[in-house]
């Protein structure tokens, strides 16, 4: 079912990005991030697990392309990746006209197939 061997199509790009915002201390680690960079040390110390958790969930974030992280001496900084989180709104949007459009149908056609409204006879 690979199209590309090796290489990710847009449909492992949208599993890894939903997978790696699906958890809930991911989501607060890439807002954290968004807002300025940060040391990896630094973030697992505002956590209550440890250091390793903390890289993991990184490591996923960065995996999904939605953070990256440098050098800096000793210290690894992470920074969040505006176009990236864009790239996920610009997803879910294209899904909300899919799913806009098919209840658009559904009403034309529920509007199609209901009877005009009978006026009782007068007797």
């Amino acid at each position: 079912m690979a199209e590309n061997a090796g290489e990710p199509t847009d449909e492992d790009r949208a599993d890894a990005l939903f997978h790696a915002l699906s958890d809930r201390t991911r989501r607060d680690i890439l807002r954290r991030v968004l807002a300025g960079e940060h040391s990896v040390s630094v973030l697992a110390a505002k956590y209550d697990m440890s250091f390793a958790a903390v890289q993991k969930h990184v490591a996923v974030l960065e995996k999904a392309g939605l953070l990256t992280k440098r050098r800096h001496g000793r210290e690894q900084l992470a920074s969040g990746d505006v176009a990236a989180v864009r790239s996920v709104a610009s997803m879910l949007t294209e899904l909300e006209q899919v799913w806009r459009g098919r209840i658009a149908r559904i009403d034309d056609l529920l509007t199609l197939e209901s009877p005009a409204p009978t006026k009782p006879s007068e007797e």
